[in-house]
């Protein structure tokens, strides 16, 4: 633990809202500051692109990534040149010639993110940011402040504008930051942004047994929207519907991380009175899919190229599922070309009412992870951070068997010191409080029956309340 986190976990809850205000105060000035507002103009003239107009405009950016790449990030200088590409041909790549450039896998992306993948000419400003990485160790993103701002810009002109929201309005927030630092933590389960009106709740703790604390912050502060995980969304709406208890009308619930079930979304959509808007990203901030007023699932060119490929490398067809590929448009400082992302989308050859040309998907079928079912009847998701920090760890999986007894299973470079073993028994026990918990070191985890790898499973079935 950091010296700042340890300090954090000490202090009182007035002091951690200081905190968590100062933090989101550095953090609004970042994304909303420099190029933001210019580049956010951009993005709303953009939306009245014709089809040929978007072709042209993507061309032209593919041409640009590819060439920076080429020129100034070693590890496609190589890969590039091995595989017979030439500055030459880049100049004039068309979009039909994308597939003749090799994949950049995750583990490569893991391996080399701050070494040969990053620009020899980089921007202002830098920070890294780690992905979800839930197959394992997560991978490091460098977002300078520029390119911060540029994906903050798509982000408020396609998501939040596409729902009827800014970001100056008040917003709940449930995602993967550890804002109370125990499993046994008391009330309240949140803690509070006060320069960006942000109430951000604790993604750890929803349960039958606390719902009304979080019930209770939604009345008080009464925010305008709610943001973050889906499945998490969906448990705390679940439990204020079965705890019978009101909260205020909201103007939107947009999910991101999970696929978003019609069951999930009904269930929003009934307890804030409110459209559920469904989307997907990324840290690698490298794509883009928003869902706009007419519920049409829309490709932002301008963010990268999305390709969706079947199992043969090729186009899918409308209606077929496929592999995402991205190409992202925004990061400079470590370019991300043919990027498997590790998601899957279902393609659409429709046209939306909105009017829009932006390409549309039928289903974003993204990860599905079970939920881990804690003794309390909270339930959560999203169990990435258990291995943040151990590079050992390639792949990593979490299966719960009973209530009493979680498994860690784990494939890594070289075997585990005992206070790695001991870093995840604490991190576990951080989330669901003193359970049994046993660690295996495997050479290859093994996938499901679909030939999918699940990064969390659980064979605990909920009981209706």
């Amino acid at each position: 633990m950091s010296l700042a986190a340890s300090i954090y976990s000490k202090a009182p809850v007035w002091l951690q809202n200081v905190f968590v205000s100062l933090y989101g105060l550095q953090w609004k000035r970042r994304r909303f500051g420099g190029v933001f507002a210019s580049e956010l103009k951009q993005y709303k003239e953009r939306e009245k692109y014709t089809a040929a107009e978007w072709e042209d405009y993507t061309t032209h950016q593919l041409r640009v990534m590819l060439l920076h790449a080429y020129n100034t990030v070693p590890y496609y200088r190589e890969k590039w040149m091995a595989a017979g590409i030439t500055e030459d041909q880049l100049k004039s790549f068309t979009l039909s010639d994308i597939n003749l450039l090799p994949y950049l896998s995750k583990d490569d992306l893991r391996k080399h993110c701050k070494t040969t993948l990053l620009s020899e000419k980089k921007e202002n400003g830098g920070s890294y940011f780690e992905s979800s990485g839930t197959t394992g160790t997560p991978t490091s993103i460098l977002f300078s402040d520029p390119m911060h701002q540029r994906w903050s810009a798509a982000y408020e002109a396609r998501v939040r504008n596409w729902a009827g929201v800014d970001n100056n309005m008040s917003r709940g927030m449930i995602g993967g930051r550890r804002v109370l630092p125990d499993a046994d933590a008391r009330p309240p389960y949140y803690r509070y942004n006060y320069f960006e009106k942000q109430i951000y709740f604790s993604a750890y703790h929803i349960s039958p047994a606390t719902i009304q604390n979080y019930a209770d912050t939604l009345n008080k502060y009464k925010p305008d929207y709610m943001v973050g995980y889906a499945m998490s969304n969906y448990f705390l709406a679940r439990f204020i519907k079965e705890a019978g208890v009101q909260v205020p009308q909201m103007k939107a619930v947009i999910t991101s991380s999970e696929k978003l079930t019609t069951e999930m979304r009904k269930e929003m959509e009934e307890v804030y009175r409110c459209k559920t808007y469904d989307g997907w990203s990324g840290v690698e901030a490298c794509g883009l899919v928003s869902e706009c007023e007419h519920g049409g699932l829309h490709i932002s060119p301008d963010v990268g190229l999305v390709e969706i490929l079947n199992e043969n490398g090729e186009p899918a067809k409308p209606g077929e599922y496929g592999e995402v590929i991205c190409t992202g448009f925004l990061n400079y400082d470590q370019p991300l070309v043919r990027y498997r992302i590790g998601d899957y989308m279902r393609v659409s050859d429709k046209q939306c009412e909105c009017g829009r040309h932006m390409p549309l998907v039928e289903e974003i079928t993204g990860r599905i992870e079970d939920a881990i079912i804690g003794k309390d009847g909270r339930e959560m998701v999203r169990f990435h951070g258990i291995f943040i920090g151990i590079p050992a760890i390639v792949k990593g999986q979490i299966v719960q068997e009973t209530l009493e007894d979680i498994i860690i299973n784990v494939e890594a470079e070289r075997e585990l010191t005992a206070e790695e073993r001991e870093i995840l028994t604490k991190r576990i026990y951080s989330q669901l409080g003193e359970v049994n918990v046993q660690i295996f070191e495997m050479k290859e985890i093994p996938c499901g029956n679909n030939g999918k790898f699940r990064a969390v499973i659980s064979k605990v079935k909920r009981v209706n309340l």
